[in-house]
């Protein structure tokens, strides 16, 4: 029988308790994935594979599966999820909290240092010429996640038909990203009662339970008040101090908001955070975005890691009355708290109910609805990074109720134009990494903006 794992339940595992590690050794394994968590979440997820199932058998292969299932109902990035499940299976609460600690640390602090480097050094010619040609090589990253995650979640034509909607919602009606989740969510649950196939779901009554529950209502209750007073406890101080317009009043309540709608992983989210990042709160400008993505897309950890870098822009440039430098170290901070909190708290009040959770039809259905328009929204967030790297103007014009993207066609960008089409061709045609293609697009970027003279 596992050790008590946290307020809400007692847990009995099927893993044999030879294969469970001590807690120093898991330590360093935790470290270890979180120091090597390169690649996105599907390389991720692969590590910590490799790592707990095949090498260690910590877990068994049906274990990992079934987290993953479990992960991938969540809102927020699905691999910090996994490995803190996976942490909480082994060790309870404190093993769940080193592994989803372990597991964003290092990025925390990569991400840190590169976006003080930004606010500081942005404006010099060569770091400039680095951002040039990392803005092409993220545009083609964006594209290839676009299209390889449609290939696995477009299934069948309801699917495809939630993520056009999707997309024609948020391109051109400017949508709220929320609003887009919440209806695919609501046409999912309801739409499985009459045609279920459609979802590309099905009943999974007749699988073997890997978790057995012994949930309490108190024990949930308790989760629920430790975990969101943790959260939310330092958002409704701030507000009661600092009033409703101060910066990291504002940065707590946006990203506290986008922790709970981040369906379908930091791309899903990035257009919606960059547009009102931008044009509501004017903290960064459009390009600065596609800057922080390349920046998140070399750091260790989950790409949401992006909003960290917009967190300490926002409070960097604000009138906050303390040193530029602190507040944005503070803002970034900020955050990150508001951003991962929730993660820890879906995990630790939900694994109690897991089987619940995955055997409930209408939740997986909604799930699905979501992933369908999750692809629509990627591609608005692929044709909008693509106005703003190929053309150094952008208009936003309203007719109605519908909202339109006119680049001024005289200001396109021929060296960004053929660093990106040459990253989208090395990626989807000869399947380089993303890593080798950033690297490449970064030296490339600095040696045409010097020949250029900027």
């Amino acid at each position: 029988m596992a050790s008590r794992p946290f307020l809400a339940a007692e847990i009995v595992t099927e893993m044999p308790p030879l294969h469970r590690p001590q807690f120093r050794d898991a330590l360093i394994v935790w470290a270890k994935i979180g120091l090597l968590s390169f690649g996105g979440p599907a390389g991720q997820i692969a590590l910590m594979h490799r790592v707990l199932v095949d090498e260690k058998k910590w877990l068994q292969e049906a274990q990992f599966l079934h987290a993953l299932n479990f992960c991938m109902l969540l809102p927020g990035p699905e691999a910090q999820q996994l490995a803190t499940y996976s942490g909480w299976l082994l060790h309870g609460v404190k093993g769940g909290l080193a592994a989803g600690l372990l597991f964003i640390l290092p990025g925390v602090v990569v991400m840190l240092a590169l976006s003080m480097l930004y606010a500081a050094y942005a404006d010099l010619g060569f770091v400039a010429g680095l951002f040039f040609g990392i803005k092409a090589a993220v545009f083609a990253v964006v594209i290839e996640a676009l299209i390889r995650i449609a290939r696995r979640v477009l299934k069948t034509p309801a699917l495809y038909s939630l993520s056009v909607a999707s997309f024609v919602a948020i391109f051109f009606f400017a949508m709220p990203f929320p609003i887009v989740i919440l209806a695919a969510a609501l046409a999912g649950s309801l739409g499985v009662h009459f045609a279920p196939e459609i979802f590309g779901v099905r009943s999974i009554e007749d699988e073997p339970e890997i978790v057995t529950q012994r949930a309490t209502v108190a024990g949930t209750l308790g989760t629920i008040v430790i975990g969101g007073g943790l959260w939310l406890g330092p958002v409704v101080a701030l507000f009661l101090v600092f009033g409703s317009q101060n910066v990291f009043v504002q940065e707590a309540v946006f990203f506290s908001k986008m922790a709970v709608v981040t369906f379908g992983g930091a791309y899903a989210v990035l257009a919606y955070v960059a547009q009102e990042a931008v044009q509501h709160f004017g903290w960064l400008q459009p390009g600065e975005m596609l800057d922080g993505l390349g920046l998140a897309e070399t750091t260790p950890g989950p790409l949401i890691m992006v909003l960290q870098f917009v967190g300490f822009l926002a409070a960097y440039r604000a009138t906050s009355g303390i040193d530029p430098m602190v507040a944005g170290v503070l803002g970034a901070l900020l955050t990150t708290w508001v951003t991962f909190a929730p993660c820890f708290l879906w995990i630790f009040l939900g694994a109690p109910y897991v089987e619940r959770l995955r055997k409930v039809l209408w939740l997986n259905a909604a799930l699905s609805a979501i992933t369908a328009a999750v692809v629509g929204v990627i591609l608005n967030l692929a044709l909008w990074f693509g106005l703003h790297v190929l053309f150094a103007k952008v208009t936003q014009t309203h007719v109605g109720m519908l909202r339109l993207w006119s680049p001024e066609w005289a200001s396109l960008d021929m060296g960004a134009l053929v660093l990106s089409l040459a990253a989208i061709l090395a990626m989807l045609r000869f399947h380089m990494g993303m890593m080798p293609v950033l690297a490449t697009c970064a030296v490339a970027g600095v040696v045409m903006r010097s020949l250029m003279g900027v």
